[in-house]
C-alpha cells in the first residue's frame, strides 16, 4: 500500500510539476530539440510499422481462409474426350461430401487468367490448355486423398490441386512479415530510449554546477531527478503526438485496398484499428520516463 501511494504521488508530481524544479531544465536548446524530434520521428515510423503488421495479419488470415476453402481440378485430355471427362468429374464432385460448389471454368475466364502472362487475344483453341474445374469446399471440408483415388480410378486425366503446396508458404511469409513489423516497433522503442537517454545525460552534465549548488542548499537527488524526468517525459509525449498525427495523415492518404493493386494498396488501418496508434504517444512517454529516470540516477551518482 505504501509503494502504491508512492507511485501515485510520483505520478501526480509528474503531471503537476514544481515551478522551482522546472527551472533546472533548459526549456530550449539542443537537448530539447533532440528529444522532441526523436520522439516525433520514431512515432511516425511506428505508425507505419504498426500498419504493416496489421495489414500482414489481415493478409495471412485472408489467404489462409480463401485458399483453404478452394481447390482446382485440372483435366488434361484430348479435345474429343475433354467434355465427357469434365461431366464425369462434375458428377463425382456432386456426390462428394464436403463439396459446396463445383463449376467448369469457361474458356473466356481461363483466357482472362492467362492474360497477364501471355497478353490479350490468346488463342486457346491452338494451345494445350487443360480444362479447369473450380471446387469450393464447405466449412467441414472434404477428403482430398479419397477424392484423388476416385478421380484416378474413374477419370485418369483429372488431377486435384488443393493449393496446399503453395498456400502454406504464402501464409508463412505474411505471418513472418507481421512479426517483422512488431520487431520494428520494438527497435523503434529501443532507439527512442537510447536517444532520449543521451539527451538527458547531456542536459544533466551541462547543469552540473547548478546541481552542485542545489545540493549545497539541501536539495535531494530525487527532487533534482524529478525535474528532468518530468520535462523530458512531456517533451517525448508532445513529440510523439505530433509524429502520430502526421503518420495517421500519411497512412490515410495511402491508396485503399484494391484487387488489382494487391497487398501494396491495403496498408492502411481498418475499423477500430485506427485507435491503436493513439497509444504510441503514451508508450513513448513511458519509454522517456524510464530512460530519463535511469539516466538521471546514473549521472547524479557520477556527479557526487
Amino acid at each position: 500500500m505504501t509503494r502504491l501511494r508512492a507511485i501515485l504521488a510520483e505520478g501526480v508530481a509528474l503531471v503537476i510539476g514544481d515551478p522551482q524544479a522546472d527551472r533546472l531544465v533548459p526549456p530550449t536548446g539542443f537537448t530539447a530539440r533532440l528529444t522532441t524530434f526523436a520522439a516525433g520521428a520514431m512515432a511516425f515510423l511506428a505508425v507505419f510499422a504498426l500498419a504493416l503488421s496489421l495489414a500482414s495479419g489481415r493478409l495471412a488470415a485472408r489467404w489462409s481462409e480463401e485458399l483453404a476453402r478452394s481447390s482446382t481440378i485440372r483435366i488434361s485430355a484430348p479435345a474429343e474426350e475433354r467434355a465427357a471427362q469434365t461431366e464425369a468429374v462434375l458428377r463425382i464432385l456432386q456426390a462428394t461430401p464436403g463439396v459446396a460448389q463445383a463449376r467448369a471454368i469457361p474458356a473466356e475466364e481461363a483466357a482472362a487468367l492467362l492474360e497477364p502472362w501471355f497478353g490479350p487475344n490468346l488463342p486457346l483453341d491452338t494451345l494445350p490448355v487443360p480444362q479447369l474445374i473450380e471446387v469450393v469446399e464447405e466449412s467441414t471440408g472434404f477428403d482430398p486423398q479419397g477424392l484423388r483415388l476416385r478421380l484416378t480410378a474413374e477419370v485418369p486425366g483429372a488431377v486435384l490441386d488443393d493449393h496446399t503446396r503453395w498456400r502454406a508458404p504464402l501464409v508463412q511469409a505474411a505471418s513472418r512479415l507481421r512479426i517483422l513489423g512488431l520487431l520494428s516497433i520494438l527497435l523503434i522503442g529501443a532507439t527512442t530510449a537510447a536517444m532520449i537517454t543521451l539527451a538527458a545525460q547531456a542536459a544533466l552534465a551541462a547543469n552540473a554546477q547548478v546541481i552542485a549548488v542545489l545540493r549545497l542548499v539541501g536539495a535531494q537527488d530525487g527532487y533534482i531527478a524529478q525535474a528532468f524526468v518530468r520535462r523530458f517525459t512531456l517533451r517525448a509525449l508532445s513529440g510523439a503526438g505530433i509524429g502520430v498525427a502526421f503518420g495517421l495523415v500519411a497512412v490515410w492518404l495511402l491508396p485503399s485496398a484494391q484487387e488489382a493493386g494487391g497487398f501494396l494498396t491495403g496498408l492502411g488501418y481498418r475499423g477500430w484499428h485506427w485507435v491503436l496508434p493513439l497509444v504510441i504517444p503514451v508508450l513513448g512517454a513511458g519509454v522517456a520516463f524510464v530512460a530519463t529516470s535511469a539516466a538521471a540516477r546514473r549521472v547524479l551518482r557520477e556527479l557526487t
